[in-house]
């Protein structure tokens, strides 16, 4: 099997150890253990007798039922039977295409997006046709587009709503859209849901609550602050979930007892981390518009409250040895937009902390100087 190299994740893996302000992540800034348990201030000492007492053994396989039940409250028609825990959305992603997609198969992927959605269904021998957005339309995809892509014998559309690394959303009304074209040739839905909106007033519903053959993916990692407990899930209807659960024995047995509880308990306080968030990234978002306002070799289409931005660059140098350079020189972390196949771009992760977020744009901007031309 043939597979292209994770173009973000090697990149990571390459430079974010030496990052001294990293504004390249698309999580909003992390919680730490301590902030996590102090959700619930008042039950903080219950809650860490409990976690003491919890066997180190494999635990529930597929999630706790307590976790199930939190998980189907983010959904409007999901009962806790239809739903399966996985390590992080990335192998929420990977159960479902490593269980439904086979040589042969078509596949419609939106692009630039999250790699997964594109790459694994091509090493497994699918057909893939690119669904491009488009800077212009906000980043997002021609539904006219769609309908020339797929074919009678579409197997799946793959999305990432909102979107990696643009931080473009597809509203109810685009996504019902995209259900009625899929629908008109029996074609799946995967969808990468793992940015959730927190701007009031959105109407963002989950595919699995809007199509009968969609399939919603998410994770603690990105809108809930707490990726290091690596813990995921996908949704599906009855049917397919049982498909699922024939696959995931052969990709992994449970997350682990720790993750689960801690991932259980930040879903039930999910309220209080929303509120936190939506501080977050209202506060930052504004400092960003403030600097590209005030930056001209910096444009953006302004994500909708979504914790990833994708900047464009006005320099006359190829984008990854500019970022490795921002890095050497200034210490400042961006992912170079050639890793989602967009030179001339860079994911500005900007829902950080906010003083790191200040310093790394800080540090970008005085690094952009060097091509300004001196006044005469």
């Amino acid at each position: 099997m043939e597979i292209q190299a994770f173009g973000v994740e090697e990149w990571l893996n390459v430079w974010e150890n030496d990052a001294v302000y990293d504004i390249a992540g698309s999580s909003i800034a992390s919680m730490t253990l301590e902030e996590i348990l102090n959700l619930d201030p008042a039950g903080k000492d219950a809650l860490l007798a409990e976690l003491l007492q919890k066997k180190m053994n494999y635990g529930w396989i597929e999630g706790s039922p307590e976790f199930k039940e939190e998980v189907a409250k983010l959904y409007q028609t999901v009962k806790s039977s239809q739903i399966l825990q996985t390590n992080g959305a990335t192998g929420a992603n990977f159960l479902a295409l490593y269980a439904l997609i086979e040589r042969g198969d078509h596949v419609v992927s939106l692009y630039p997006t999250y790699q997964q959605l594109y790459d694994i269904p091509r090493s497994f021998g699918a057909e893939v046709s690119l669904w491009k957005i488009h800077e212009e339309d906000k980043w997002l995809p021609s539904l006219d587009e769609l309908r020339q892509l797929v074919r009678p014998d579409t197997k799946m559309i793959c999305i990432n709503n909102a979107n990696n690394p643009t931080g473009a959303i597809m509203d109810r009304s685009f996504l019902e859209g995209i259900v009625e074209v899929a629908r008109e040739v029996g074609a799946y839905i995967l969808s990468d849901e793992v940015y959730k909106p927190l701007e009031d007033g959105l109407d963002v519903p989950a595919i699995v609550d809007i199509y009968e053959k969609g399939i919603s993916t998410n994770s603690l990692s990105k809108t809930y602050s707490v990726p290091g407990v690596r813990v995921g899930w996908v949704v599906a209807n009855d049917e397919v979930t049982e498909l699922f659960r024939k696959y995931r024995d052969y990709t992994m047995i449970c997350a682990g007892v720790f993750d689960d509880f801690i991932t259980t308990h930040v879903l039930k306080h999910k309220e209080a981390v929303l509120k936190r968030n939506q501080t977050i990234v209202s506060e930052n978002l504004a400092i960003v518009k403030d600097w590209v306002a005030k930056e001209p070799r910096v444009s953006l289409v302004f994500p909708r409250h979504v914790s990833t931005s994708f900047i464009k660059l006005d320099i006359p140098e190829e984008i990854e040895a500019f970022c490795i350079r921002l890095l050497k020189e200034k210490g400042v972390l961006l992912v170079p937009g050639n890793r989602f196949d967009m030179p001339g771009y860079a994911r500005l992760g900007y829902c950080t902390h906010t003083e790191m977020l200040k310093k790394g744009l800080e540090g970008l901007s005085d690094f952009l100087r060097q091509f300004d031309t001196p006044n005469p």
